[in-house]
Protein backbone atom coordinates (compact mmCIF):
# COMPACT_ATOMS: atom_id res chain seq x y z
CA UNK A 1 0.00 0.00 0.00
CA UNK A 2 1.59 3.29 -1.13
CA UNK A 3 1.46 6.57 0.76
CA UNK A 4 -1.48 7.95 -1.23
CA UNK A 5 -3.62 4.90 -0.60
CA UNK A 6 -2.65 4.88 3.06
CA UNK A 7 -3.63 8.53 3.40
CA UNK A 8 -6.98 7.85 1.72
CA UNK A 9 -7.58 4.90 4.04
CA UNK A 10 -6.80 6.95 7.14
CA UNK A 11 -8.97 9.79 5.87
CA UNK A 12 -11.90 7.47 5.15
CA UNK A 13 -11.46 5.74 8.50
CA UNK A 14 -11.45 9.08 10.27
CA UNK A 15 -14.59 10.13 8.41
CA UNK A 16 -16.32 6.87 9.29
CA UNK A 17 -15.35 7.13 12.94
CA UNK A 18 -16.54 10.76 13.00
CA UNK A 19 -19.88 9.68 11.57
CA UNK A 20 -20.35 6.52 13.66
CA UNK A 21 -18.98 7.82 16.99
CA UNK A 22 -22.05 9.96 17.89
CA UNK A 23 -24.37 7.08 16.96
CA UNK A 24 -22.29 4.63 18.98
CA UNK A 25 -22.25 6.94 22.00
CA UNK A 26 -26.01 7.45 21.65
CA UNK A 27 -26.56 3.67 21.45
CA UNK A 28 -24.51 3.15 24.63
CA UNK A 29 -26.50 5.90 26.34
CA UNK A 30 -29.77 4.29 25.24
CA UNK A 31 -28.64 0.95 26.67
CA UNK A 32 -27.54 2.43 30.00
CA UNK A 33 -30.55 4.69 30.44
CA UNK A 34 -32.90 2.04 29.03
CA UNK A 35 -31.76 -0.67 31.42
CA UNK A 36 -31.98 1.83 34.30
CA UNK A 37 -35.55 2.69 33.27
CA UNK A 38 -36.40 -1.00 32.96
CA UNK A 39 -35.27 -1.48 36.55
CA UNK A 40 -37.46 1.40 37.70
CA UNK A 41 -40.44 0.15 35.66
CA UNK A 42 -40.08 -3.29 37.20
CA UNK A 43 -40.12 -1.77 40.70
CA UNK A 44 -43.31 0.12 39.84
CA UNK A 45 -44.81 -3.03 38.32
CA UNK A 46 -43.95 -4.92 41.49
CA UNK A 47 -45.78 -2.34 43.62
CA UNK A 48 -48.80 -2.34 41.29
CA UNK A 49 -49.06 -6.12 41.35
CA UNK A 50 -48.65 -6.15 45.13
CA UNK A 51 -51.49 -3.64 45.54
CA UNK A 52 -53.61 -5.71 43.16
CA UNK A 53 -53.20 -8.66 45.56
CA UNK A 54 -51.50 -10.73 42.87
CA UNK A 55 -49.97 -13.89 44.37
CA UNK A 56 -46.17 -13.80 44.84
CA UNK A 57 -45.84 -16.71 42.40
CA UNK A 58 -47.66 -14.91 39.58
CA UNK A 59 -45.96 -11.62 40.44
CA UNK A 60 -42.51 -13.17 40.06
CA UNK A 61 -43.51 -14.86 36.81
CA UNK A 62 -44.97 -11.68 35.25
CA UNK A 63 -42.06 -9.53 36.43
CA UNK A 64 -39.57 -11.96 34.91
CA UNK A 65 -41.39 -11.93 31.55
CA UNK A 66 -41.69 -8.12 31.57
CA UNK A 67 -37.98 -7.79 32.31
CA UNK A 68 -37.01 -9.88 29.28
CA UNK A 69 -39.47 -8.10 26.95
CA UNK A 70 -38.43 -4.58 28.01
CA UNK A 71 -34.71 -5.34 27.72
CA UNK A 72 -35.24 -6.68 24.19
CA UNK A 73 -37.03 -3.44 23.27
CA UNK A 74 -34.13 -1.36 24.65
CA UNK A 75 -31.61 -3.39 22.64
CA UNK A 76 -33.69 -2.94 19.47
CA UNK A 77 -33.81 0.83 19.99
CA UNK A 78 -30.03 0.92 20.45
CA UNK A 79 -29.54 -1.18 17.30
CA UNK A 80 -31.83 1.16 15.35
CA UNK A 81 -29.71 4.13 16.43
CA UNK A 82 -26.67 2.48 14.86
CA UNK A 83 -28.51 2.27 11.55
CA UNK A 84 -29.70 -1.31 11.68
CA UNK A 85 -33.15 -2.07 10.26
CA UNK A 86 -35.24 -2.99 13.32
CA UNK A 87 -37.72 -4.98 11.23
CA UNK A 88 -34.87 -7.03 9.81
CA UNK A 89 -33.46 -7.57 13.28
CA UNK A 90 -36.85 -8.73 14.54
CA UNK A 91 -37.07 -11.18 11.66
CA UNK A 92 -33.59 -12.48 12.34
CA UNK A 93 -34.33 -12.75 16.06
CA UNK A 94 -37.50 -14.68 15.31
CA UNK A 95 -35.54 -17.10 13.15
CA UNK A 96 -32.85 -17.43 15.79
CA UNK A 97 -35.40 -18.00 18.55
CA UNK A 98 -37.11 -20.66 16.45
CA UNK A 99 -33.80 -22.39 15.74
CA UNK A 100 -32.72 -22.18 19.36
CA UNK A 101 -36.14 -23.44 20.43
CA UNK A 102 -35.69 -26.54 18.30
CA UNK A 103 -32.16 -27.07 19.58
CA UNK A 104 -32.97 -26.27 23.20
CA UNK A 105 -36.39 -27.76 23.72
CA UNK A 106 -35.62 -28.08 27.40
CA UNK A 107 -35.96 -24.30 27.83
CA UNK A 108 -39.38 -24.36 26.20
CA UNK A 109 -40.27 -27.27 28.43
CA UNK A 110 -39.17 -25.28 31.47
CA UNK A 111 -41.33 -22.36 30.31
CA UNK A 112 -44.38 -24.61 29.87
CA UNK A 113 -43.67 -26.18 33.26
CA UNK A 114 -43.48 -22.69 34.78
CA UNK A 115 -46.93 -21.93 33.41
CA UNK A 116 -48.18 -25.21 34.88
CA UNK A 117 -46.76 -24.35 38.31
CA UNK A 118 -48.29 -20.87 38.26
CA UNK A 119 -51.80 -22.03 37.35
CA UNK A 120 -52.04 -25.38 39.18
CA UNK A 121 -50.09 -24.23 42.26
CA UNK A 122 -48.45 -27.43 43.60
CA UNK A 123 -46.62 -25.01 45.88
CA UNK A 124 -46.41 -21.26 46.51
CA UNK A 125 -43.77 -18.82 47.64
CA UNK A 126 -42.87 -19.53 51.28
CA UNK A 127 -43.74 -23.25 51.18
CA UNK A 128 -41.25 -25.89 52.31
CA UNK A 129 -40.97 -28.47 49.56
CA UNK A 130 -38.89 -31.43 48.50
CA UNK A 131 -38.40 -31.76 44.75
CA UNK A 132 -36.69 -34.99 43.80
CA UNK A 133 -33.80 -35.07 46.28
CA UNK A 134 -33.58 -31.36 47.18
CA UNK A 135 -35.33 -29.69 50.11
CA UNK A 136 -35.93 -26.02 50.84
CA UNK A 137 -38.29 -23.06 51.09
CA UNK A 138 -39.69 -21.63 47.84
CA UNK A 139 -38.23 -18.13 47.48
CA UNK A 140 -39.29 -17.29 43.93
CA UNK A 141 -40.98 -18.86 40.90
CA UNK A 142 -39.54 -17.59 37.61
CA UNK A 143 -40.19 -18.35 33.94
CA UNK A 144 -37.66 -21.14 33.68
CA UNK A 145 -36.64 -21.90 37.26
CA UNK A 146 -37.83 -22.18 40.84
CA UNK A 147 -35.53 -20.78 43.53
CA UNK A 148 -35.31 -22.71 46.80
CA UNK A 149 -33.47 -21.69 49.96
CA UNK A 150 -32.28 -24.63 52.07
CA UNK A 151 -32.30 -24.64 55.88
CA UNK A 152 -28.54 -24.07 55.54
CA UNK A 153 -29.27 -20.81 53.64
CA UNK A 154 -28.09 -22.12 50.26
CA UNK A 155 -29.98 -21.02 47.15
CA UNK A 156 -30.94 -23.87 44.82
CA UNK A 157 -32.01 -23.10 41.24
CA UNK A 158 -34.30 -25.91 40.12
CA UNK A 159 -35.42 -26.01 36.45
CA UNK A 160 -39.21 -25.98 36.26
CA UNK A 161 -39.13 -28.95 33.90
CA UNK A 162 -37.50 -31.02 36.65
CA UNK A 163 -40.25 -29.92 39.04
CA UNK A 164 -43.12 -31.19 36.89
CA UNK A 165 -41.23 -34.39 36.06
CA UNK A 166 -40.60 -35.21 39.72
CA UNK A 167 -42.61 -36.08 42.79
CA UNK A 168 -43.23 -32.88 44.76
CA UNK A 169 -43.51 -33.17 48.52
CA UNK A 170 -45.12 -30.03 49.95
CA UNK A 171 -44.52 -29.96 53.70
CA UNK A 172 -46.40 -26.69 54.20
CA UNK A 173 -49.81 -27.86 52.97
CA UNK A 174 -50.49 -29.56 56.32
CA UNK A 175 -48.65 -26.80 58.25
CA UNK A 176 -46.32 -29.32 59.90
CA UNK A 177 -43.76 -31.94 59.01
CA UNK A 178 -42.56 -35.09 60.75
CA UNK A 179 -38.89 -35.35 61.51
CA UNK A 180 -37.35 -38.71 60.68
CA UNK A 181 -34.76 -39.20 63.42
CA UNK A 182 -33.04 -42.42 64.38
CA UNK A 183 -31.37 -43.54 67.61
CA UNK A 184 -29.93 -46.88 68.63
CA UNK A 185 -30.51 -49.04 71.69
CA UNK A 186 -28.77 -52.16 72.91
CA UNK A 187 -30.51 -55.51 72.60
CA UNK A 188 -30.29 -55.87 76.37
CA UNK A 189 -32.32 -52.72 76.99
CA UNK A 190 -36.09 -52.66 77.46
CA UNK A 191 -37.82 -50.97 74.55
CA UNK A 192 -40.80 -49.78 76.68
CA UNK A 193 -38.28 -48.08 78.98
CA UNK A 194 -36.46 -46.50 76.02
CA UNK A 195 -39.73 -45.32 74.46
CA UNK A 196 -40.95 -43.80 77.73
CA UNK A 197 -37.61 -42.04 78.19
CA UNK A 198 -37.79 -40.52 74.72
CA UNK A 199 -41.40 -39.47 75.22
CA UNK A 200 -40.46 -37.65 78.44
CA UNK A 201 -37.55 -35.98 76.64
CA UNK A 202 -39.91 -34.64 73.98
CA UNK A 203 -42.63 -33.56 76.42
CA UNK A 204 -42.92 -29.81 77.03
CA UNK A 205 -40.39 -29.12 74.28
CA UNK A 206 -41.83 -25.94 72.63
CA UNK A 207 -40.82 -26.73 69.05
CA UNK A 208 -42.28 -30.26 69.20
CA UNK A 209 -46.01 -30.40 68.46
CA UNK A 210 -47.93 -32.60 70.83
CA UNK A 211 -50.72 -33.03 68.27
CA UNK A 212 -50.19 -35.09 66.22
CA UNK A 213 -48.27 -36.98 68.86
CA UNK A 214 -44.68 -38.12 68.22
CA UNK A 215 -44.32 -41.63 66.82
CA UNK A 216 -41.64 -43.83 68.37
CA UNK A 217 -41.07 -47.39 67.23
CA UNK A 218 -38.52 -50.05 66.37
CA UNK A 219 -37.48 -49.66 62.75
CA UNK A 220 -34.97 -52.48 62.27
CA UNK A 221 -32.56 -54.89 63.94
CA UNK A 222 -28.90 -54.29 63.21
CA UNK A 223 -26.05 -56.68 63.83
CA UNK A 224 -25.05 -54.86 67.04
CA UNK A 225 -28.06 -52.78 68.08
CA UNK A 226 -31.72 -51.98 67.54
CA UNK A 227 -32.59 -48.98 65.38
CA UNK A 228 -35.36 -46.87 66.91
CA UNK A 229 -37.28 -44.38 64.76
CA UNK A 230 -38.32 -41.11 66.42
CA UNK A 231 -40.80 -39.05 64.40
CA UNK A 232 -42.09 -35.91 66.16
CA UNK A 233 -44.12 -33.25 64.34
CA UNK A 234 -42.75 -29.72 64.02
CA UNK A 235 -43.36 -26.51 62.09
CA UNK A 236 -41.24 -26.40 58.90
CA UNK A 237 -39.37 -23.29 60.07
CA UNK A 238 -38.12 -25.17 63.16
CA UNK A 239 -36.47 -27.96 61.17
CA UNK A 240 -32.84 -27.59 62.27
CA UNK A 241 -33.57 -26.32 65.78
CA UNK A 242 -35.87 -29.27 66.44
CA UNK A 243 -33.44 -31.79 64.92
CA UNK A 244 -30.41 -30.75 66.97
CA UNK A 245 -32.29 -30.09 70.19
CA UNK A 246 -34.22 -33.38 69.99
CA UNK A 247 -31.03 -35.43 69.68
CA UNK A 248 -29.50 -33.48 72.56
CA UNK A 249 -32.53 -34.05 74.79
CA UNK A 250 -32.66 -37.76 73.99
CA UNK A 251 -28.95 -38.16 74.76
CA UNK A 252 -29.38 -36.34 78.08
CA UNK A 253 -32.47 -38.43 78.94
CA UNK A 254 -30.60 -41.69 78.18
CA UNK A 255 -27.83 -40.58 80.54
CA UNK A 256 -30.31 -39.66 83.29
CA UNK A 257 -32.11 -43.01 82.94
CA UNK A 258 -28.93 -45.09 82.76
CA UNK A 259 -29.77 -46.45 79.31
CA UNK A 260 -26.80 -48.08 77.57
CA UNK A 261 -26.13 -48.24 73.86
CA UNK A 262 -23.90 -50.45 71.71
CA UNK A 263 -20.73 -48.91 70.38
CA UNK A 264 -19.83 -49.32 66.72
CA UNK A 265 -17.58 -52.28 67.51
CA UNK A 266 -20.59 -54.00 69.02
CA UNK A 267 -18.53 -55.64 71.74
CA UNK A 268 -18.89 -53.53 74.87
CA UNK A 269 -21.71 -51.54 76.42
CA UNK A 270 -20.91 -48.10 77.73
CA UNK A 271 -22.70 -45.34 79.59
CA UNK A 272 -23.61 -42.11 77.78
CA UNK A 273 -22.30 -38.87 79.19
CA UNK A 274 -24.05 -35.50 79.13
Amino acid sequence: MDTANLNDFIKNLGTWIWEIAPKFILAIAILLIGFWLVKKVLLVLHRILAKAFISPELEGFLTSMASIALKIIVVLFAAGTLGFQVSSIVGVLAGIVFAIGLALQGFLGNFASGMTIIFFKPYKVGDWVQISDVFGRVERIEIFNTLLVTPGNKTLIVPNGKVTDSIITNFSMKNYIRLELKVTMAYSESFPKVRETIEKALHNFPVILQEPAPIIGIESFDSHNILVSVRPCILPDDYWTATFETYQRIKHAFNESGIEVAYSEGIELGKIGD
